[in-house]
């Protein structure tokens, strides 16, 4: 499986923005979707954001809806998230996985799932 690296983490105010960079080393086309993840210290891995592999579609979770971009350049083979309106909530080591399942259960994406590899990740701190 192709590793993900990640980068473009780091300290932000509250009301800042970020964005992530992750690059898929050369994933070639692939049915599933390739998407953000984050943990929170003492939390578990939650799902944030994919991008199907044309990226006519995406699918976020409803706390970073609105906030929160995922974009695609496949002639580059880079993943981005941009971070917009950051919260203190939002720190957490944030993780990309280049084999992702969208799932809608119970009105919410949040049990989407990411069944590649995972990379090292990046950590995001939001000061308030």
């Amino acid at each position: 499986q192709v590793q993900p690296v990640e980068s473009g983490g780091g300290l932000v105010q509250a009301g800042g923005s970020l964005r992530l960079s992750c690059a898929t080393s050369g994933r070639t086309f692939s049915a599933y979707a390739m998407g953000w993840f984050r943990q929170a210290p003492g939390k578990e891995r939650e799902f944030i954001a994919a991008i199907s592999w044309s990226g006519s579609t995406t699918w976020y979770t409803d706390s970073v809806k609105g906030r929160f971009t995922i974009s695609r350049d496949n002639a580059k083979n880079m993943i981005y998230l941009q971070m917009n309106s950051l919260k203190p909530e939002d720190t957490a080591v944030y993780y990309c996985n280049l084999e992702v399942t969208p799932r809608y259960i119970s009105g919410s994406y949040s049990r989407s799932l990411g069944i590649g590899s995972w990379g090292q990740g990046t950590q995001v701190t939001v000061s308030s």
